[in-house]
């Protein structure tokens, strides 16, 4: 089969033929219908140092998608051959002592699929079958491949209240502007966006920003606090920039609470006791989902009258051979969510 593949540990991607992937007894083989890029994947692409500690190649890339249920392995009961699905990336142990209590989100040995195991930039995935989300058919195809980097962004402004609350989201890449689209559906007051790319911005103001602030200008905390009309109650991290990190700190108000999902590239320095220990602020790291909690809820809110419309923040549609025109796309900044179709863009 087709697929992109990470041939070597070094930057770059390619179209590759493949052998067809063969499930096991836990396991589903699915034919993918659409995917999406994430920015996990601009970091593989590039090879970025925590990518090049994760993952071996040769590796078939990708992670978010959804796709029909070809043939099921001999254990599984739950999945049957034709159900739409979407996929739990994260493949858990079941058995360490996060798992054990609830926290599988978190297990100790996670394999992420296209990093740790092959992806779904191809034709056909296997994965677990415990790791099938089945998807009614009438949500969009283009739609149900993005439940997965939904998720994150619910995980991220779920954390606590967001009902009349003042909401900063630094970051307006594809899972920032869900974060803005899901605090507006949420009720919050007011939701004040920030990000160094105009073409984002403007995309962050379509997701439903009440401002957007460019981080760039040297008064940009300023200009964010007067934007609110008083310090934020909720920050939500989505850029993973170090300043970013510090600005959200410093406009939030004492006792509130801020979601950190963006992925810094070097470490960061923060002045804790100022920002963090003597304001009262409660950080919340966030890593993928919770399971099946965020699932739930990313079905709702994506669901008729749930409130979030993605449609107008997919920009592009592409199909796998234009893989690296997507990545390039990223790089720069000019898009917002990227699908793939592996099957031409119907």
């Amino acid at each position: 089969m087709k697929a992109v593949v990470k041939a070597r540990p070094e930057p770059g991607v390619h179209i590759a033929e493949v052998p067809e992937p063969r499930p096991g007894e836990d396991e589903i083989l699915v034919r993918v219908q659409a995917t999406s890029i994430c920015g996990s994947d601009l970091a593989m692409y590039e090879w970025r140092d925590w990518v090049a500690e994760r993952m071996q190649t040769p590796r078939v890339v990708g992670h978010e998608f959804c796709g029909t249920v070809e043939t099921v392995g001999g254990r599984v009961e739950r999945v049957q051959p034709g159900d739409f699905i979407a996929a739990e990336t994260h493949v858990v142990d079941g058995t360490c002592y996060q798992c054990l209590i609830g926290e599988q989100h978190v297990c100790s040995n996670v394999q992420i699929i296209g990093f740790d195991r092959d992806g779904c930039f191809a034709e056909l995935i296997a994965i677990p079958a415990a790791n099938a989300w089945i998807t009614d058919r009438s949500m969009p195809v283009e739609v149900a491949s993005i439940q997965e980097p939904f998720g994150n962004a619910v995980h991220s402004a779920t954390r606590g209240l967001l009902r009349d609350q003042v909401v900063l989201v630094t970051g307006c890449g594809p899972i920032g502007l869900f974060c803005i689209a899901i605090a507006k559906a949420e009720g919050a007051a007011r939701v004040i966006a920030s990000d160094v790319n105009d073409y984002r911005a403007e995309l962050a103001r379509t997701a439903g920003a009440d401002a957007v602030v460019d981080a760039r200008r040297p008064d940009s905390s300023e200009a964010l606090l007067l934007a609110a009309g008083r310090p934020f109650d909720v920050a939500l991290e989505m850029s993973g920039a170090a300043p970013a990190i510090g600005q959200a700190l410093h406009c939030l108000r004492p006792g509130g609470w801020i979601s950190l999902l963006g992925l810094p590239v070097e470490p960061v320095t923060l002045d804790l006791n100022e920002l963090v220990i003597q304001k009262g602020v409660t950080i919340h790291g966030i890593f993928g989902r919770r399971i099946w909690e965020t699932w739930e809820h990313t079905r709702r809110l994506l669901s008729p009258g749930g409130g979030v419309d993605v449609t107008p923040l997919i920009t592009h549609r592409i199909s796998l051979e234009d893989v690296e025109e997507a990545m390039h796309l990223l790089q720069r900044g000019e898009c917002g969510k990227i699908v793939i179709y592996p099957r031409g863009v119907p």
